[in-house]
């Protein structure tokens, strides 16, 4: 299982509060809430993920801890560079120069 922290999370009402928990519930996948923690299988479909990216993204949940669910089925387009969150999951892309320069100490 996967604890994906919702906290600190902004509403606009409470209808809007309620659909968070409401729509997160609706993606396979998704086990229960435990507080302000979302509690999902581990393995989920490409879908849910989806569903799941989407949701963080319009509530502005920390996406970093999206990244645990990359595995070798779908590494190859969720870290595609491309997508509205690769920047927001994965973080921002460097060169393999400037990885080689800060490696050897250099900046």
């Amino acid at each position: 299982m996967i604890r994906l922290n919702c906290s600190g999370t902004g509403f606009w009402s409470q209808l809007d509060e309620k659909h968070l928990f409401e729509w997160a519930m609706e993606i396979p996948g998704v086990l229960r809430w435990d507080g302000d923690t979302l509690v999902v299988r581990s393995r989920i479909s490409k879908t849910s993920l989806y569903d799941l990216l989407a949701l963080f993204s319009r509530y502005g949940i920390n996406m970093r801890q999206m990244a645990q669910f990359e595995n070798a089925a779908n590494s190859v387009w969720f870290r595609n560079p491309a997508t509205f969150w690769h920047k927001q999951v994965f973080g921002a892309q460097r060169s393999n120069r400037s990885v080689q320069r800060i490696a050897h100490g250099d900046r």
